[in-house]
């Protein structure tokens, strides 16, 4: 959920002529023909524009008002043709995407401009721009001209209470609208009713998110109460609003009208026991839910201790995240009796979840039963020798596996000899988690030896970093085996932030290894520092083999 925001300019004069555009798609050019066919339904459309100086003068006088009609058309074409033709060669007719693109307001003039001319367009989105905050109105006054839109993306744009009204009635004259995104804009909180009271029993709203949105008590029981109207909805989007945890009986009792929902995602809603009892009495009305996301809700612990039965319903749920829910022995105990029923379960997280530790044996063990599974994270759940031996011996019988992190776990060092089996077999595993293992040089042996025997043939990203413990003699073993990972894209290596090291001549092995890696673009080396004599071998390394590679170390001495 965490996304990066560009700098955006906060004067359009100060930008250059080209403004996002050049950022941006790299196509897009309206087609001759199509804008000649559509020339004659325009001409109501542009009336407001003044003709050019050289069209007064040049029409005769018995017909100038239709010369300067057509010449206005013609001249607004071309205006908006120069400004598609910044962005590239293919047109853009059915979807335009300007999400972060550091609109300016001369940009956005040039947008309202434009939306005459497409007609056919389906998707808007000018998401992480943040003046569009404030002049939202300019667009939403020539909605009427897209009414064929779809999907409609304004995600952090700044959006101000009067853009919120004026979204809201816009949406009036877009009848085929299936998503629409409003995440990270603090003002839709307390003004949710402005903007989808407008919506109609049998709403053709598919998507709706409103992520980080300052949601208040009051919104959550609108939100419930509009559930209802949208027979439709697929995905439903709360997270990050704190304050509807407290009007989530709400919520609940619109979710049993909500049968064609496919993705639900609550993630740090504040929701507690209580909320655990609500939804469990709607789940058995979600016969289509497919990813179910109740993460980083501190206060849910104990709450499937006595309500997790109707979890067993979901048999399509592809998608479980639990992560940092504070579940208790007794969550874990109810939920061992019902995730091993979840036959389609594709991914699972139970990651910072500290109490599992001592009370997830039979959980861990019972996982064997999920042959779907393509993900599993149990980052930082306090793990010992026992439930990390019940998860080793369940994970042999998970042939998919595709993800497996098991970071931040200390009982994995000196213990990784138990998971050999799992790493022979695993011939779909592409993301492999062990930092913070507290691994030893007897552990980064048995992996190189792994990857020798031409096993992990599929691993892309291998994270082994603050693992301090391993001596330069592991390193150098795995730095000579690590070339067999053909398919490898990202290697992390790095020390702890407290830890300073020299590298040692294992360098020289990752160097060489690097050179038979095709994919490689990323290696994790912070804190390591390299001598002068690795420095420059790292120097002719880049000079001789021209990859962008990025080796992120720690600095030359």
């Amino acid at each position: 959920m965490s996304q990066t925001r560009k700098k955006s300019s906060s004067d359009g004069e100060t930008k250059p002529q080209t403004s996002f555009v050049n950022k941006f798609l790299r196509g897009s050019k309206l087609r001759s023909s199509k804008a000649g066919s559509r020339k004659e339904s325009n001409d109501l459309k542009t009336t407001d524009s003044q003709p050019s100086d050289e069209t007064q003068t040049t029409a005769p006088v018995d017909t100038a008002e239709p010369l300067a009609s057509e010449m206005e058309v013609g001249c607004r074409m071309e205006k908006n043709e120069q400004f598609l033709q910044k962005l590239g060669e293919k047109a853009v007719d059915k979807c335009l995407d300007l999400n972060n693109c550091g609109l300016t307001t001369a940009d956005m003039r040039e947008l309202v401009a434009l939306l005459p001319f497409l007609p056919d367009l389906e998707t808007l989105d000018i998401s992480w721009n943040d003046l569009v905050g404030g002049t939202l109105h300019s667009i939403t006054e020539q909605m009427h001209l897209v009414s064929k839109l779809k999907s409609l993306r304004l995600g952090s744009c700044r959006l101000t209470v009067d853009d919120v009204r004026a979204l809201g009635e816009a949406l009036k004259v877009i009848p085929n609208l299936e998503e629409l995104n409003l995440s990270w804009n603090s003002n839709v909180g307390g003004n949710l009713p402005l903007i989808c009271q407008k919506f109609q029993a049998g709403s053709n709203i598919q998507r709706l998110e409103l992520v980080d949105c300052a949601l208040t008590s009051e919104d959550g029981v609108f939100v419930g109460q509009l559930l209802p109207l949208l027979q439709n909805l697929e995905v439903l989007d709360l997270s990050i609003n704190r304050n509807i945890g407290g009007s989530l009986n709400s919520i609940a009792q619109g979710l049993k009208s909500a049968s064609n929902l496919k993705v639900l995602k609550l993630q740090s809603c504040g929701l507690s026991q209580k909320s655990v009892k609500l939804l469990d009495a709607a789940f058995r009305f979600l016969h289509n839910l497919r990813k179910l996301d109740l993460s980083c809700n501190k206060e849910l612990g104990g709450g499937f201790e006595d309500s997790s039965a109707q979890v067993a319903t979901l048999e399509h749920l592809q998608v479980l995240d639990l992560h940092q829910c504070s579940l208790t022995a007794g969550d874990v105990v109810s939920l061992t009796q019902v995730i091993p029923l979840l036959l389609s379960l594709q991914e699972l997280d139970l990651s910072a979840n500290k109490k599992m530790g001592t009370s997830s044996e039979n959980l861990l063990s019972r996982l064997r039963f999920l042959p779907a599974l393509k993900s599993l994270l149990i980052n930082n759940c306090a793990l010992e020798r026992e439930t990390f031996t019940a998860l080793a011996e369940a994970s042999i019988h998970l042939p998919a596996l595709e993800v497996f992190s098991l970071s931040w776990n200390k009982c994995v060092g000196g213990n990784l000899k138990l998971l050999l089996e799992t790493l022979r077999l695993s011939t779909s595993l592409r993301v492999l988690a062990l930092s913070s293992c507290s691994l030893v040089t007897e552990d980064m042996a048995l992996l190189a030896s792994v990857i020798h025997t031409g096993h992990l043939a599929r691993l892309q990203n291998l994270d082994l970093s603050y693992n301090d413990s391993v001596c330069d003699a592991g390193w150098a073993i795995f730095c000579q085996n690590v070339w067999l990972l053909k398919e490898l894209t990202e290697l992390d290596i790095s020390l702890r932030p407290s830890t300073f090291r020299d590298c040692g001549q294992w360098f020289r092995h990752l160097l060489c290894a690097v050179t038979r890696l095709p994919e490689i673009t990323e290696i994790g080396m912070k804190r390591w520092t390299l001598p002068p004599s690795l420095e420059e071998e790292l120097r002719c390394f880049d000079q001789d083999h021209g990859r962008s590679i990025h080796f992120d170390h720690g600095g030359f001495q």
